[in-house]
């Protein structure tokens, strides 16, 4: 069956669904024109999954399936979640668009995990066999900034010279890392390349001061600190990457639509992945603040936590909300 055979003979149900789903809506906010809706839409909903399931697997056209995958979601949010409730929402954001989100940029995800992790590898293992290069990337007074926060000798770990609590270090973490995933996002609209570059700056920040920290004899107490909340912070920055190149690709190659069509595409799918990161980044400042810089937690304890964190930051990423299509996910 040709995809115009298969849209043809099918499209009426396609179009009772559509409209049973706009008068359930009408029900939920105290419509009368719902009142029969209710009954008739989980059939109707089975029936078009399996449509949908049929024109991803013939490879049938992007705006079919795309089309296919609209009606299921919402289909699905007017049988399963309240109109009107915001948590609702963030609840199905949570659960299944946004791990969706990032499967379907896949690529996007590994260009930006190599621009970021890549010189965090090279200038981590430069500098911590000539420790000296440490000058070239800060000046002395940034080094020495650095040293204090994580001697293993201070009171406090990571805390900066005049922060005399977590809380105000909470507050600061919060301004940092919104402010860095914020410039990575952006910055893609240069075409993807200002997303790219303060991937790698921030690479070589991060890679700089472990490589250094180590080689001094500071590893325990920084790699304890970070390695928790590192599960977000580092996963959030790169994915501010992700939504950065997605503007910037939008420009590079809008295929068939305007440049000014496909920027406004691009962004609805970009700004959905930053809500998802700005969550990230206020979970990891709440641990940065409250769990990485307490001094009396063994730094075993704080391997332990790190490797489940990180485990289910991988799996959340890889198996959360699989087998439901964000918007948007056709477009790698």
């Amino acid at each position: 069956m040709t995809p115009l055979e298969f849209e043809r003979r099918y499209a009426p149900l396609w179009e009772e669904l559509e409209q049973l789903v706009a008068n359930l809506g009408g029900a939920k906010k105290g419509g009368a024109s719902g009142a029969g809706a209710t009954a008739q839409v989980p059939a109707l909903y089975r029936e078009v999954c399996h449509h949908l399931a049929l024109a991803r697997d013939r490879g049938y056209p992007a705006f079919l399936v795309r089309r296919l995958n609209a009606l299921v979601q919402s289909a699905h949010q007017a049988m399963y979640q309240p109109k009107g409730r915001l948590w609702s929402h963030i609840r199905n954001f949570i659960t299944y668009e946004f791990p969706a989100l990032i499967r379907a940029h896949s690529g996007l995800l590994a260009i930006s995990g190599i621009a970021f992790f890549g010189p965090v590898l090279v200038l981590g293992v430069l500098i911590y066999l000539q420790p000296e290069l440490v000058y070239s990337v800060f000046d002395p007074q940034q080094v020495a900034e650095f040293e204090h926060m994580y001697n293993p000798a201070g009171k406090a770990i990571g805390r900066m010279r005049g922060a005399d609590s977590d809380i105000m270090m909470f507050g600061y973490y919060i301004r940092n890392n919104i402010g860095i995933g914020f410039q990575v996002f952006a910055s893609g609209i240069l075409a993807g390349a200002g997303s790219l570059f303060y991937l790698v700056v921030n690479g070589v920040i991060i890679g700089a001061v472990s490589g250094y920290l180590t080689q001094i004899g500071y590893g325990e107490t920084f790699w304890s600190f970070v390695c928790g909340h590192g599960a977000f912070e580092l996963t959030a920055i790169v994915l501010s990457g992700v939504a950065g190149t997605k503007l910037g690709l939008a420009i590079l190659a809008p295929g068939r639509m305007t440049r000014r069509q496909a920027l406004i595409d691009a962004a609805k799918v970009a700004v959905k992945i930053v809500y998802g990161v700005a969550g990230m980044l206020l979970i990891a400042a709440f641990l940065e603040a409250f769990w990485s810089s307490a001094h009396w937690i063994a730094p075993w304890i704080k391997y332990s936590v790190a490797v489940l964190l990180w485990a289910w930051v991988i799996y959340y990423f890889t198996f959360q909300g699989r087998g439901v299509s964000a918007p948007g996910s056709e477009a790698r």
